[in-house]
C-alpha cells in the first residue's frame, strides 16, 4: 500500500476576527522556525521521553493492520514503535509543520524501506484525510499548537467511531512547591519549543472527547499521558479546501 497517494487536505483556519488570524499565523510561523532550527538536535529529546511515549502508544491496544495518524510528527520518533504494532499491513500517515522535521521523518522512513508510513507538511489544526483512523498519537505536539482545542477537535473528527487519542504533553507544575519554579519553566517551554500558554490540553481533550482520562504523569507533573476515546456518529466527510504545501 502507497501511504504517500492518500489524499491530504487543509480545511479554512475558520478564525474568529483579523486579528485572531494574526496571532494563529504569527504563532505558526514561530513554531516553523523554532522547529527548523532544533530539527537536527531532536535526538535529545527522543532519548529523554521514550519510555513515556512508548507507554502512551502501547495504550492505544493497536492492531495488525490498523490505519494510525502522527500528530506533530517531528523526525518520526513514534513510527518504529507504532509500526512494529500494527505491522506491515497497517498504514501510519504523520503530519507536521515544520519542512526540516519532515525532511527527517522522511530521511528515517527512507532509511528503513518502510513503505507504509507516509509524512506530510501540513498544519494539524486544518488538515484533512479522505479516510478516518483507528488511531492517533500526539506526543509533545499539542502544547505548542496555535489552537489546540481546534486541533483536539479536528483529531477526533478524523478518528473511526471508537478510535482513540494518546496524548504526552507538558505543562507547568500543577501543584506543590514546585510551581514557584514555573515562571522559570514557562519560559524555557517558551524558548525550546514555541509552548502556548493560551493552549489547554488537558481541558480541550476533556470537553472534546466522550471519553478522557490523566493515566499518567511525570518530571514533577511537568509531563503527562492522556487517553481520549471518541464514540458518536461515523465519519464526518467534509473535505473541502486548498491543499496543502506539501514538499
Amino acid at each position: 500500500m502507497d501511504a504517500d497517494s492518500r489524499d491530504v487536505r487543509a480545511r479554512g483556519n475558520g478564525t474568529a476576527d483579523g486579528s485572531s488570524t494574526q496571532r494563529y499565523t504569527a504563532h505558526l510561523e514561530r513554531s516553523q522556525r523554532v522547529w527548523d532550527r532544533w530539527s537536527d538536535w531532536y535526538s535529545m529529546s527522543e532519548r529523554d521521553f521514550e519510555p513515556i511515549r512508548e507507554r502512551a502508544i502501547d495504550r492505544l491496544d493497536l492492531q495488525a493492520g490498523d490505519r494510525v495518524l502522527d500528530i506533530g510528527c517531528g523526525p518520526g520518533v513514534n513510527f518504529e514503535h507504532i509500526r512494529s504494532q500494527i505491522g506491515s499491513d497497517g498504514e501510519l500517515v504523520a503530519v507536521d509543520y515544520s519542512p526540516a522535521m519532515v525532511a527527517n521523518a522522511r530521511d528515517r522512513i527512507d532509511r528503513h524501506g518502510w513503505e507504509n508510513v507516509a509524512v506530510h507538511q501540513a498544519d494539524a489544526t486544518t488538515v484533512d484525510f479522505d479516510e478516518p483512523f483507528d488511531a492517533a498519537v500526539a506526543t509533545l505536539s499539542l502544547g505548542v499548537m496555535p489552537d489546540a482545542h481546534r486541533t483536539v477537535e479536528n483529531s477526533r473528527r478524523l478518528l473511526v467511531p471508537g478510535g482513540r487519542l494518546a496524548v504526552v504533553d507538558v505543562r507547568p507544575t500543577p501543584s506543590g512547591p514546585l510551581r514557584l519554579l514555573n515562571p522559570l519553566i514557562w519560559r524555557f517551554f517558551r524558548w525550546y519549543a514555541n509552548w502556548n500558554p493560551a493552549n489547554d490540553v488537558p481541558g480541550s481533550l476533556r470537553y472534546t472527547f466522550e471519553e478522557c482520562d490523566l493515566i499518567e504523569t511525570a518530571v514533577g507533573g511537568t509531563a503527562y499521558t492522556m487517553l481520549c476515546r471518541r464514540a458518536g456518529s461515523d465519519f464526518e466527510a467534509d473535505h473541502s479546501g486548498p491543499e496543502p504545501t506539501d514538499q
